[in-house]
C-alpha cells in the first residue's frame, strides 16, 4: 500500500507541470565533465546522467554523500551499520558486488580499492562537495576501466575563488556531535580552498560508536593564461565498532534492535592522498593534462564468530598517471572533439592475519600486488545541429602477482568498446541510443586463498553488455521528464559461493532489465519536487541458478523529494524512499524468502538569518522499523539482518562570511 501511494504521488506530480508548460524559454544546460574526461553539455552524452548542485545539497535533508545518492533513480544505498561508517552504494542492480560494480572518482581520481574493501564514503565530507555528477550504464568503461559496469559516480570537491570563511556545529540523537570549518579564496595567481570536519557518534546499535576526522585542500597555480598546476589533498582517520548482523535465532533468544552480539568488532582506518597534475590549454578548447596521485590506506579490523576470532592489518598503497590529450576542431558544419589518453595504476598490498579457529592459532604474512595499464580513444562527431556521434575504444591489462603463492603470477586484459547517438530535438530537449560494453576484474582477495597460499587460476574477468535508449524532455524553464530502458547482459558475473565459501564466476548469464523514470519542476515559486520510480528485473538466466533473482536488488524503488519556500529565510524539505521486497544477501538459491519492503521518510528545517544558518533534521519521521541490510549468516544458515535506525533528530548551526 505504501509503494501505491508514493507511486501515486510521483505520477501526478509529475504530471502537473505539463498543463502550464507554454513557456519555452530554456536556460542554458548543465555542462559535465565524467562522461567524457572534459567538460560538455548534458545533451550531448547518450546516457542516463544526473548532476546533484551545491543548492541541491543545501537544500537536501542529506548528512553525508551516500544520502543524497538514495534518492536518484537506479540506485539503492545500504547503511550496514547505522552509523554511516560502512556503507554500500549499487548502481543499476549489481547486489552484494555492487562496491566492485561502481566506479567512484573524487576529481576524476579512482577510488575504488584493487582489494575487498569497498569506497569510504564518509572519507569526503559533504561540506567540501562542490557537486557530484552520475553516469549510469558501462559507458564510463571505455574511459576510466575497471569497476564500471554500473555506472560512474565522480565527487567533485570546492576550488577557490572569492574569499569565504565558513563553520558549523551540529548535535543530536546517539550523542552525535558534527563539527567543520572551510577556508577559500584567491590571490592573482593562486586559488585555494581548505576544509576540515570532525564527527562522533555512539550509533543506533550497541559497538556502533564511530569517530571520524577529514581534512582536504586543493589549490590551483596559473602559470600563465594557458598553463595552470592543480594540486589536491586530503586525510582521514576513523575508529568505529562493528555491531554485527542479528540472526532470527538471537532475536528468538530475547535479543533487541539496538543489542550486538559481537561487542569487541571494529575497524580503524587511516587514509590519505595527494594528487597534483599540469593542464596546458592551445587552440581555444583543446588541452594537455597530467594528473599524477598518490594513495595510502591502513586498514585494522577484529572480527569476532562462533568458531574463533580474526584480525587483519592491511597497508595498500596506489601509484596513478593518468596523461590525456583533448583535440576540437570546429568548421562551418562539422565539430569534432577526439580524446586520447593512457591510464596506470600500481597497486601494492601488505597484509598481516591472525585467526583463531576452533583453538588453532594462524598467523600469516602477505604481499599482493596489481599492476594496470590500459590506453583508450574516444570522439564525437556533430553533423548537423542537434545531431551528435560518438564512439570509443579501450585496451586494458592487469598483471597480478602473490607472495606467497603457487603460482605467483596471473595476468588478464580486456578491449572494450561503446557507440552512442544523440539528438536534440527541441531546445535542450533530447533522445539518445548507446552501446557499450564493460568489465572488471577480480580483485587481489577474489582470486588469492589464503587459506592454501595459492590463487584460483579458474577465475576470470566479468564481462557486460549494455544496451540503453532514452529521453529527456524540458517542458519549461523549470520542468523536466526523463525516461530510459536498459538492457545490461553479463557473462562470468563473479560471486561468493557462501555453499564452498569460495569466488567463482556464475555458470549462467545474468541479465538486467530496467526502467528509470524522474522529473524535476517548480510548480509554483515557492516549491520545488523532484521524484522517481526504478524497474528493475535482475535474473540469472541459466546454469545451477536458472530463473533466481539476483540477491539484495529489488525490483521496485521510488523517490520523492519536495523541498518548500514558505519565506525567504525558511526552506522545508521532504524526502520519501520506498525500496521493494529482494533476496537476502548470498541467497542465490531463493530460499529463503525476501526482505521485507519499507518506506522512510526524512525531513529538514532550515532558517537562515544574516549570515547564520540553524537547521533541524529530522531523520525516519514515521519511526519505522525495518533493515535496509539483510544477510545469511550462522552455521546452519538463516536470516540475519543489520537494523536501522529508528526516528532520530540532529540540530545544527554554520555560519558564513
Amino acid at each position: 500500500m505504501q509503494r501505491i501511494i508514493l507511486l501515486t504521488l510521483v505520477v501526478m506530480f509529475s504530471l502537473t507541470p505539463l498543463a502550464v508548460a507554454g513557456d519555452d524559454t530554456i536556460q542554458v544546460g548543465e555542462v559535465v565533465v565524467t562522461a567524457t574526461r572534459y567538460e560538455e553539455m548534458l545533451s550531448s552524452i547518450p546516457a542516463n546522467v544526473t548532476v546533484i548542485t551545491e543548492e541541491d545539497i543545501k537544500n537536501s535533508t542529506a548528512h553525508n554523500i551516500p544520502d543524497l545518492l538514495r534518492t536518484e533513480a537506479g540506485i539503492q544505498v545500504n547503511d550496514i551499520g547505522g552509523n554511516s561508517r560502512n556503507i554500500t552504494v549499487d548502481l543499476r542492480g549489481f547486489g552484494e558486488t555492487s562496491g566492485l560494480n561502481t566506479l567512484v572518482l573524487v576529481d576524476g581520481r579512482r577510488v575504488n580499492q584493487a582489494d575487498l574493501s569497498g569506497t569510504d564514503w564518509i572519507q569526503i565530507s559533504l561540506d567540501r562537495v562542490e557537486r557530484i555528477e552520475i553516469i549510469r550504464g558501462g559507458r564510463g568503461s571505455v574511459l576510466y576501466g575497471d569497476n564500471a559496469s554500473g555506472g560512474v559516480i565522480n565527487i567533485i570537491t570546492k576550488e577557490g575563488g572569492e574569499f569565504k570563511a565558513g563553520a558549523g556545529a551540529a548535535y543530536g540523537s546517539y550523542d552525535t556531535f558534527r563539527g567543520n570549518a572551510d577556508l577559500s579564496g584567491e590571490t592573482k595567481n593562486l586559488t585555494y580552498y581548505l576544509s576540515g570536519s570532525y564527527l562522533s557518534s555512539d550509533g543506533y546499535r550497541d559497538n556502533s560508536d564511530t569517530d571520524a576526522k577529514n581534512f582536504g585542500v586543493n589549490l590551483g597555480y596559473y602559470l600563465s593564461d594557458i598553463v595552470r598546476l592543480g594540486f589536491s589533498s586530503g586525510y582521514h582517520k576513523d575508529d568505529t565498532g562493528l555491531p554485527g548482523a542479528l540472526k532470527e535465532s538471537d532475536f528468538a533468544a530475547g535479543v533487541s534492535r539496538t543489542d550486538t552480539v559481537n561487542p569487541h568488532d571494529f575497524a580503524e582506518t587511516e587514509d590519505y592522498y595527494f594528487k597534483a597534475g599540469p593542464e596546458v590549454y592551445f587552440r581555444e578548447d583543446s588541452f594537455v593534462k597530467v594528473d599524477t596521485s598518490f594513495r595510502k590506506r591502513d586498514f585494522r579490523t577484529f572480527a569476532s564468530f562462533a568458531g574463533g576470532e580474526f584480525s587483519g592489518d592491511t597497508e595498500i598503497a596506489t601509484v596513478a598517471i593518468s596523461p590525456q590529450v583533448l583535440l576540437k576542431n570546429k568548421t562551418d558544419r562539422i565539430e569534432n572533439s577526439l580524446t586520447i589518453g593512457f591510464d596506470y595504476q600500481d597497486a601494492e598490498e601488505k597484509i598481516v592475519n591472525d585467526s583463531l579457529f576452533f583453538g588453532s592459532r594462524t598467523i600469516g604474512a602477505f604481499e599482493l600486488e596489481k599492476e594496470s595499464y590500459g590506453y583508450y580513444i574516444h570522439d564525437e562527431v556533430q553533423l548537423v545541429d542537434g545531431l551528435l556521434l560518438s564512439g570509443g575504444y579501450r585496451n586494458d591489462h592487469a598483471d597480478f602477482t602473490f607472495h606467497p603463492s603457487t603460482p605467483e603470477k596471473r595476468d588478464l586484459d580486456e578491449d572494450l568498446f561503446t557507440a552512442g547517438i544523440n539528438y536534440r530535438f527541441h531546445n535542450k530537449s533530447y533522445l539518445y541510443f548507446s552501446f557499450s560494453r564493460s568489465f572488471r576484474y577480480p580483485v587481489l582477495d577474489e582470486m588469492f586463498s589464503f587459506f592454501t597460499n595459492t590463487i584460483d587460476t579458474g577465475l576470470t574477468p566479468q564481462r557486460s553488455d549494455d544496451y540503453e535508449i532514452g529521453l529527456r524532455h524540458y517542458c519549461n524553464d523549470t520542468t523536466y521528464i526523463q525516461a530510459n530502458f536498459f538492457r545490461i547482459d553479463t557473462e562470468e558475473e563473479i560471486f561468493f559461493n557462501p555453499v564452498n565459501f569460495s569466488n567463482e564466476n556464475l555458470d549462467g548469464k545474468s541479465r538486467r532489465d530496467g526502467v528509470e523514470f524522474s522529473f524535476s519542476t517548480q510548480p509554483v515559486e515557492w516549491m520545488t519536487l523532484n521524484g522517481s520510480y526504478t524497474y528493475l528485473d535482475a535474473t540469472i538466466k541459466d546454469g545451477q541458478f536458472s530463473g533466481n533473482d539476483m540477491p539484495n536488488v529489488p525490483t521496485h524503488k521510488s523517490t520523492l523529494e519536495a523541498v518548500f519556500y514558505p519565506i525567504k529565510p525558511l526552506t522545508i524539505s521532504f524526502a520519501g524512499v520506498y525500496i521493494g521486497e529482494r533476496p537476502f544477501i548470498s541467497d542465490f538459491a531463493n530460499a529463503f524468502g525476501e526482505q521485507g519492503d519499507y518506506l522512510v521518510i526524512n525531513g529538514k528545517i532550515k532558517y537562515k538569518w544574516k549570515m547564520f544558518t540553524a537547521f533541524l533534521d529530522i531523520n525516519n519521521l514515521t519511526d519505522k522499523k525495518y533493515s535496509e541490510y539483510g544477510v545469511l549468516g550462522g552455521f546452519p544458515l538463516e536470516k540475519a539482518f543489520y537494523p536501522s535506525p529508528e526516528r532520530n533528530f540532529l540540530f545544527g548551526i554554520s555560519t558564513e562570511f
